[in-house]
């Protein structure tokens, strides 16, 4: 198969051998996957990482244990917890300190032609929801995972600094609480993007006194 890897000093295209799946993992067909900017910043010296990138991605079930998986579509959970340590038996794995992670930690990524994942990890994507849009899946995650890390009430006052992709996911996110959401970026195409959405764009114009709080 086809992968993009960093070997530490440039990404190149190679050929491997088809990743094999463990007993617990299914084979999954890559059809689409996301660039992130942690992809970027791997390629930059982030975390130390050698190997196929790619953490965003949407594909197809080729094999698996389970019959019931095959045929389906897919998006994945990027950390592989062991299961067995003090996070994990709470149920905080994306905090386990032996976990992997795709792409990014000790496990090859997406930006190839197969990837396995656990199937613990995988979630089904709904008939309907373009393989465009499932490849958001993660980053939107995240965007999401905010509104349970901050409490954010109806019509409050919330700052985005950036206008990227996940900015731009991070305003979705918001709009939907029904804040007062504000953007300040470098970027006027996308800032555009959020005001489509029911953002403000910049902090002045809704800032209009030296009370005002964020």
């Amino acid at each position: 198969m086809k992968a993009v890897v960093f070997d530490g000093e440039a990404l190149k295209v190679v050929d491997r051998p088809v990743p094999r799946r463990g007993a617990d993992e299914a084979l999954i067909r890559v059809r689409l996957a996301g660039i992130c900017n942690t992809d970027i910043e791997i390629t930059r010296g982030y975390f130390g990482f050698r190997g196929v990138l790619g953490h965003e991605f949407v594909g197809e079930v080729v094999e698996a244990e389970d019959s019931d998986w095959v045929g389906r579509r897919v998006v994945g959970e990027i950390n592989l917890a062991c299961g067995e340590c003090e996070y994990c038996r709470r149920g905080l794995e994306r905090h386990c300190p032996n976990r992997t992670v795709l792409g990014i930690l000790g496990k090859d990524g997406c930006f190839a032609e197969y990837v396995t994942l656990p199937l613990r990890n995988l979630h089904t994507v709904p008939e309907g929801v373009e393989d465009e849009e499932a490849v958001f899946t993660e980053p939107l995650a995240a965007a999401l995972e905010i509104l349970q890390q901050v409490h954010v009430d109806p019509d409050s006052p919330v700052l985005v600094v950036g206008d990227g992709k996940l900015a731009q996911l991070v305003v979705r996110a918001l709009v939907l609480t029904g804040a007062q959401v504000h953007v300040v970026g470098r970027h006027p195409a996308k800032l555009r993007l959020a005001e489509r959405v029911g953002a403000t764009v910049g902090a002045s114009e809704a800032v209009d006194s030296a009370s005002y709080d964020l």
